[in-house]
């Protein structure tokens, strides 16, 4: 029997990160589900404090300093979301995905039950000031959800506190 593994993710998988999951589907088959969140717009005074509480002032004015340029880098969350199943197809994983809307724990909640998912994977950044409050997407997730949901920071192999 097929297992669904659902996956919360802010931003495009890396390699590391579809490594982890590789290692979470184990033996057994999984189909993986992937949401990225359409608003990807970050506000620019939470990610200057975001950078300043990680320690990472010269990011924290290089954002500031940048921000007058109009100059976006970052990809939609379409591109995310093409590129992370093109990731996940190439390395052998069974996934499909989705952009969801503005609260994405919510929808997030929502999928695992429409899909039956019998475990929840969120996949972000260090975010200081939600883990260390316990505010952000995997612990929020983890209190409307009955299944596990493993909190995964992005690119690495490092496992958020949830």
């Amino acid at each position: 029997m097929t297992q669904t593994i659902l996956v919360l993710t802010e931003e495009a998988l890396q390699d590391a990160d579809v490594s982890n999951l590789r290692t979470l589907q184990g033996e057994e088959e999984a189909e993986f589900i992937i949401l990225i969140p359409a608003d990807r717009n970050k506000s620019m005074l939470g990610e200057f404090f975001h950078h300043l509480s990680m320690l990472e002032f010269a990011q924290a004015f290089r954002d500031v300093a940048g921000s007058d340029s109009g100059h976006r880098p970052e990809h939609t969350a379409a591109d995310a979301l093409e590129g992370s199943l093109r990731m996940a197809a190439a390395s052998g994983l069974r996934a499909r995905g989705y952009t969801v809307g503005d609260n994405a724990v919510e929808e997030f909640v929502r999928a695992a039950a429409d899909e039956g998912a019998a475990q929840a994977v969120v996949i972000t950044r260090p975010h200081a000031v939600a883990d260390t409050l316990h505010t952000d997407w995997a612990n929020r997730a983890q209190s409307h959800l009955g299944i596990p949901v493993l909190h995964l920071y992005s690119g690495s192999g490092f496992i958020g506190d949830s």
